[in-house]
């Protein structure tokens, strides 16, 4: 394993990944959370419990990989 391996995903799944992400960011405001420190919690660790059961946010949040989930949001965030 010498060769640098390659991660792509399809397009539509991004625009899958960011309706999750948004509905977990606003469950988890509206239950008074930290969105951003509770999924840079998640994120790091992997521990769903960062992330509140509120209209089913844990649920939908353990759908995406923690893989996909970060090159989404680096994409996203170099192209912005």
């Amino acid at each position: 394993m010498d060769k640098t391996m390659t991660f792509t995903l399809p397009r539509d799944r991004d625009s899958d990944i960011k309706k999750i992400l948004t509905t977990v960011y606003d469950a988890l405001n509206e239950k008074g959370y930290n969105p951003i420190n509770q999924i840079v919690g998640y994120i790091l660790s992997g521990d769903p419990t960062y992330i509140t059961t509120h209209n089913s946010a844990r649920s939908l949040i353990a759908r995406v990989d923690r893989d996909e989930l970060l090159q989404l949001l680096v994409k996203s965030f170099l192209n912005a």
